[in-house]
């Protein structure tokens, strides 16, 4: 292993270590404000397999999103708590199949008709739940009781409690940054890198890329679904917003900013978004320009573009590149 990965790996165990810490803390604020990155940057990691390691730029993840969050709120009884061992695996696999049917489609086209099928498909989603009362129209559905944990008689984990809902998405986050890297380094992960470089050259090797792609596809819309649910159970709400071309946009900016094609760069993204979010919003520091926070985040975002191709997760690599550079001319 080289000193790049092998530092990257030390970053990440230092920083789970913090999250794993924090709760200590006592700020239920930040106990929430961290939740919501770390929903947020599952989230940006499903988006990545698709855009950073299979070349599908997708305007239309945001579907997965909301469909899982209505998933759970349209399955959580009124008076009564559901169990997460049901709810959660329901509403991903209503996530997988919705990818599977629309990704036999979506699929067959590339490049910027790609991109916009997938936003006329999350449109679709959209409306379906505003103008419908399937999905409580415009005013959306509250979820008045979290899920159940339970293993028998044994709770494992009472999602009420802040604490202990903040440990359940962590841990999450990284089962699911540890079996997506498992399976980039697998030769299917193998092969998604080569059809992104040149899928032509794929195919005539023998690749069915087709059935790669559908498979990459139907993976990010289980998991960017339950980081849906996720989002969901945090907030206790659903409403249609969450299914907008905006959210999509919203994760599709974090993994630029964190930098494409490397799982610890859509984690980097999200806690960089959503914190440099707060931070220009924030009345007290910036008075009444705080309410155009969009137009800042929008020049911080190209700068890091323009200066930083790689993203904010290229900042390390540049570090060691330098060091070691540095060490060579001794």
């Amino acid at each position: 292993m080289n000193q790049a990965p092998r530092a990257v790996n030390t970053v990440l165990l230092v920083a789970a270590a913090l999250l794993v810490l924090f709760p200590l803390s006592g700020s239920i604020f930040y106990i929430q404000l961290l939740t919501k990155i770390m929903v947020m940057a599952i989230f940006a990691m499903s988006l990545d397999l698709l855009v950073g390691y299979t070349g599908l730029v997708s305007l239309g993840h945001a579907a997965f999103f909301g469909i899982a969050g209505y998933a759970v709120a349209l399955m959580s009884p009124k008076y009564e708590a559901a169990s997460l061992w049901l709810t959660l695996p329901a509403a991903m696999g209503v996530c997988a199949a919705f990818a599977l049917l629309t990704g036999a489609l979506v699929l067959r086209t590339s490049g910027i008709y790609f991109i916009m099928v997938t936003l006329a498909f999350a449109q679709m989603a959209y409306f379906l739940f505003h103008d419908t009362g399937l999905g409580g129209g415009s005013d959306g559905v509250y979820i008045y009781n979290k899920p159940e944990m339970k293993l028998g008689d044994w709770q494992v984990l009472n999602l009420e409690n802040l604490n202990h809902f903040y440990f359940l998405v962590l841990i999450l986050m990284v089962v699911v940054y540890l079996l997506l890297r498992r399976m980039l380094d697998s030769p299917f992960g193998h092969a998604l890198v080569g059809i992104k470089i040149n899928e032509h050259r794929m195919r005539s090797l023998g690749f069915p890329t087709f059935r790669y792609k559908l498979a990459a596809y139907v993976i990010a819309g289980a998991i960017g679904g339950m980081s849906g649910y996720l989002a969901a159970l945090q907030f206790g709400f659903v409403n249609p917003e969450i299914l907008s071309w905006h959210q999509s946009g919203s994760v599709l900016m974090m993994v630029i900013l964190g930098g494409m094609g490397s799982l610890h760069g859509p984690i980097i993204g999200a806690f960089a978004f959503v914190l440099l979010q707060e931070i220009f919003s924030n009345q007290a520091w910036f008075g009444a320009a705080a309410k155009h926070w969009q137009l800042a985040m929008g020049i911080f975002i190209i700068l890091v573009a323009l200066r930083l191709p790689e993203g904010l997760a290229g900042l390390l690599t540049k570090f060691r590149l330098r060091k070691t550079l540095a060490y060579r001319d001794r």
